[in-house]
């Protein structure tokens, strides 16, 4: 699920009906100061609160909370403030607001109900920090998907509440609201703590976090989401480069996810993982973890991927610096060909010339040529590439990794620009291909043909002597991965000339940094 800093949500409240207290979003501790000025007419003297915008719970406890009276205060906070890391990644921005005269506090929320299958909204009297413990205290008010909260349940929640009666009628509606604010963005949960009463009768949204359904995302390009993804960080370069490269090519799934950028204390480096399939990557991930590394990132190939995209998520993977070594492993019991893949890694690897210690398992269909093609393409590179197959358990192999990065003596990867054969050259001839281009070599077109057309499947078969009518059809636009296959088969036997060169917008200006 795509989340939305909680400036972003009290909009969509706003645009709801629901007070929020004044205030907006600064990038900077200047920036802090103007918008706390604004409160009073160009001059401070009202308390203000500034507040990180991080996906987390407990900023106050994380110091991202803090109230100040004058400028200098609020730009030292905000200064502070901007200073701060959520985990590895950099807060950007601070929310400036004042400073509310509470009364009471209430916990509102909506949320979507699996069990049920329909929407359902949860109240509960007192809010803030804990709300998650005092479950015993909270209501679940039944909502129809078109006309929101039933009104009984409502009243009898509001009754409860001990309120007067202009109160009663404010909060009753605050949750006849709260369904319409989450309906309008289709959001999967929508939570309001505190909603508070003021001391001047009115009901205030203090806080708001919003997270929307990632199907729903196209259908609202007003919310801005970069990435329909829930992360608890602002996307990274690199995680906006993986998700453009998701939205080109539905072949199979890519998922990437940085999580670190630098070891843990007293581990044995950082290290790239490469999964494929949901539970026996996070059973991979285990054993890496348990092998006392750190993963600096979180990525899936699977659901039958094509070899061009699995190259892609590869490629992006080596773009994080000082890694000590890649690390693949997945379910071991996978459908898909695992030769592709062996396909697209090795292709990668080969372009970078990798120099790190790597362990793969593909384990499933094909895992023995899967396994012979890293092994051949470890021939050409300057560290080992390491195969294993199903029967080979993450534990055991996380070992071994471990070995090869002793060995390796603490080598730390530096991101490159890929290398391209010769055949890259104004004279070869240049065929497109999906989200890519074909460069051959025609001087060299009888030794390239050859390995071609026995790599290629059966699909490119010269009857012409001339790679231009052998290659250049509809068809074979979209056949990247057989392509690609040839490339590495060319590679492995020698034979220059030919070159798939495919595209991953944005990607070298960001190793080029």
């Amino acid at each position: 699920m795509a989340r939305l800093h909680e400036y972003q949500g009290k909009a969509i409240l706003a645009a709801n009906g629901f007070k929020i207290p004044r205030g907006r979003a600064a990038s900077t501790a200047d920036e802090a100061v103007a918008v706390a000025n604004e409160f009073a007419g160009g001059e401070m003297g009202r308390e203000v609160v500034i507040k990180i915008q991080a996906w987390t719970t407990g900023r106050a406890g994380i110091g991202g909370v803090a109230f100040a009276k004058e400028p200098d205060d609020v730009r030292a906070h905000a200064a502070r403030m901007l200073a701060m890391k959520v985990g590895q990644f950099p807060v950007e921005a601070v929310l400036i607001e004042e400073k509310l005269a509470i009364e009471r506090e209430f916990f509102i929320s909506f949320a979507i109900d699996d069990a049920a299958r329909a929407p359902v909204i949860v109240f509960a009297v007192g809010g803030g920090t804990g709300i998650e413990e005092r479950a015993a205290s909270t209501r679940r008010i039944p909502c129809e998907v078109n006309r929101g909260p039933l009104n009984s349940a409502v009243n009898e929640a509001v009754r409860s509440c001990g309120l007067s009666r202009p109160s009663a009628a404010q909060l009753a509606e605050s949750m006849q609201k709260l369904f319409a604010a989450a309906r309008s963005v289709e959001a999967r949960s929508l939570e309001i703590n505190p909603l508070v009463l003021t001391k001047d009768g009115q009901f205030v949204a203090a806080d708001c976090r919003i997270t929307i359904d990632d199907y729903a995302v196209a259908r609202h390009p007003e919310l801005g989401i970069e990435i329909a993804r829930e992360f608890d960080h602002p996307p990274t370069p690199l995680e906006r480069a993986a998700y453009a490269v998701e939205q080109n090519d539905h072949r199979g799934t890519f998922y990437f996810a940085q999580l670190a950028t630098a070891p843990a204390n007293d581990s044995k480096g950082l290290v790239g993982f490469h999964g494929a399939g949901g539970g026996g990557s996070m059973m991979s991930m285990d054993a890496i973890v348990n092998a006392g590394f750190t993963i600096a990132n979180f990525t899936d190939t699977s659901g039958n991927p094509s070899a061009s995209k699995v190259y892609r998520a590869a490629r992006i993977i080596l773009a994080q610096p000082d890694l000590v070594g890649y690390f693949g492993s997945g379910s071991g019991v996978a459908s898909q060909e695992q030769y592709w893949s062996a396909y697209g890694l090795a292709k990668a690897f080969w372009e970078l010339d990798l120099d790190i210690p790597t362990v793969i398992r593909l384990g499933g269909n094909t895992e023995d040529r899967a396994v012979d093609i890293l092994r051949r393409m470890s021939k050409l590179l300057r560290a080992p590439i390491e195969g294993y197959r199903k029967t080979d358990a993450p534990a055991v192999i996380a070992e071994r990794f471990a070995k090869l990065v002793e060995d390796a003596g603490g080598i730390k990867w530096k991101p490159r620009a890929a290398r391209v054969p010769k055949v890259k050259d104004p004279a070869a001839t240049i065929l497109p291909v999906k989200n890519g281009r074909v460069w051959i070599d025609t001087t060299n077109w009888p030794d390239i043909r050859r390995a071609v057309e026995t790599h290629s499947g059966g699909v490119i078969v010269d009857r012409s002597d001339a790679p231009a009518m052998a290659l250049k059809s509809d068809e074979f636009a979209n056949k990247d991965s057989e392509l690609l296959a040839c490339d590495v088969e060319c590679r492995l036997a020698g034979i220059e000339g030919f070159y798939l060169e495919l595209d991953i917008p944005g990607l070298d200006e960001l190793v080029k940094r």
